[in-house]
């Protein structure tokens, strides 16, 4: 339990701590965008109203809300699935990282009204017109951690 609730902790002040920095040190919301490593990297402000890649992102106040909850749920959920099964530290770790990137983007929802994306990455040649923030490579970690490592190993931790 203690890796679960560590695990999600940094990662929610990683993602939290580096939107407070694009927000308010950087002020990428007057910038606009700013080029890092051109054009692998640049930092771009995007407001996501909606689910991935801006779905839903028409419905307004209700799907807000929605959407945190769903979060909450989910995270409280998959928490859950993991104290009831055997998993290893690893994937333990994993649960952790997807649960503090999703209650990350949760918060964003609660005080701005919308998850603060700001990373877009794009390579040779193809143009990348989408950003994500770190709680997304967060929440994508956990995701692919859990699968990677499986429950009921032998090393498990219970």
């Amino acid at each position: 339990m203690r890796i679960i609730f560590y695990s999600a902790l940094v990662a929610f002040l990683i993602d939290q701590i580096s939107k407070v920095a694009i927000l308010f040190a950087l002020d990428l919301p007057t910038l606009g965008h700013y080029d890092v490593f051109p054009p692998l990297l640049r930092f771009h402000m995007a407001w996501n109203y909606g689910i991935n890649l801006g779905l839903f992102s028409e419905h307004g106040a209700a799907a807000r809300w929605v959407l945190i909850g769903l979060s909450v749920v989910i995270s409280v959920a998959i928490v859950i699935w993991a104290l009831r099964s055997k998993l290893t530290t690893y994937g333990f770790l994993s649960c952790g990282l997807l649960v503090g990137g999703a209650l990350g983007n949760a918060l964003d929802r609660v005080i701005y009204g919308a998850v603060v994306d700001f990373l877009n990455m794009s390579c040779c040649g193809i143009n990348n017109p989408y950003a994500f923030n770190l709680a997304d490579v967060l929440i994508f970690a956990g995701a692919i951690g859990l699968a990677i490592f499986p429950t009921d190993a032998k090393d498990g931790v219970t």
